[in-house]
């Protein structure tokens, strides 16, 4: 009976992590700690709850809503999302745009952040210049002066177009042309890699110079170390600023309004999909119609991110993995 006693009186003390050696001031200390910790965290989580989490329920609930932010909210249930799927034709052009752009922007981007990486990786003198130098881009590329100054470079008559003109590329301006006003917006994103270049800057100085060596030894040349060193080492780090980079190019929406001077044009070339939903929001006062575009969008990277998890595992290695 005293053993049974003394087992069940250790149960709960293991449950908490104590051991049976464990103080009482200790435990006592503990939960002092933990309530305190509990304090800290409360302005935050009243944040979270009235900024973040109450905002989307209350859109979460918007979206099955017709509301115009004057009339109360009215329920008709499933149409926005009907509409969505099957009778809206603009969903379908802003999101083959928006695709198009994802696609295009997003490994034109790792590319060049990958690749100016490799180059500063180097030890070469002034290299923190060029870091910084690399890196302001992103600081400044989503505001709005960047944006115009992008439209000026890009326009018809601009720097951009005689330099083409040069070479005897003529497209004229780039902005008023629908065949590449949209490689305008990814050229602007590509100009701003400085984030995922300083990323992969961090995971490239982590890479032991053994592996390159030993690589060396056997024959393999830069690019072939490249291929077998480089690539399987970072690629944690490229999936992370993959979903990244994707989720980012999935919300562009600044760039795209200065630059077509909120029209989505010439033609609908950069009308992409955050632009449609706000002007359905605060042009047209279509809330409840705007909420749903936006919980579809939330579902369509939600799935997307989900399929580069459950594939990543086919090409991303870590460190000690043992297949």
């Amino acid at each position: 009976m005293a053993s049974t006693t003394t087992t069940d009186a250790a149960i709960p003390r293991a449950r908490r992590g104590d051991s049976p050696s464990t103080s009482p001031a200790k435990r006592r200390r503990r939960g002092k700690n933990d309530r305190s910790a509990y304090v800290f965290l409360t302005p935050w989580m009243i944040g979270a709850a009235l900024l973040t989490l109450g905002p989307m329920l209350f859109s979460l609930y918007m979206s099955f809503t017709d509301y115009n932010l004057f009339d109360s909210p009215r329920w008709i249930g499933l149409d926005n999302y009907k509409r969505i799927l099957f009778d809206d034709p603009e969903v379908r052009d802003t999101v083959g745009v928006t695709l198009l752009y994802v696609v295009v922007a997003t490994p034109l981007k790792l590319a060049a952040a990958l690749g100016v990486a490799l180059l500063l990786h180097t030890r070469r003198k002034g290299r923190n210049f060029y870091r910084a130098a690399f890196y302001m881009p992103s600081l400044i590329g989503a505001s709005v002066g960047a944006a115009i100054v992008w439209r000026l470079l890009f326009s018809t008559g601009s720097v951009v177009d005689q330099f083409l003109g040069t070479f005897g590329i003529h497209t004229g301006g780039w902005i008023s042309n629908p065949d590449w006003s949209l490689m305008s917006l990814v050229a602007l994103s590509v100009w701003q890699f400085g984030a995922p270049m300083v990323i992969f800057l961090a995971a490239l100085q982590q890479i032991p110079n053994e592996l390159f060596e030993a690589a060396e030894i056997d024959g393999a040349g830069p690019w072939r170390r490249f291929l077998s060193v480089t690539v399987p080492m970072l690629s944690p780090v490229i999936f992370f600023n993959l979903v990244l980079e994707m989720v980012h190019a999935f919300q562009m929406f600044n760039s795209a309004f200065v630059l077509s001077n909120g029209t989505g044009g010439p033609a609908g070339s950069t009308h992409v999909y955050s632009m449609y939903l706000y002007e359905l929001g605060f042009n047209d006062f279509r809330m409840g119609y705007a909420a749903a575009l936006t919980w579809v969008l939330l579902l369509v990277v939600g799935v997307i991110t989900a399929v580069l998890f459950k594939t990543s595992g086919r090409w991303v290695h870590y460190a000690g993995e043992e297949k």
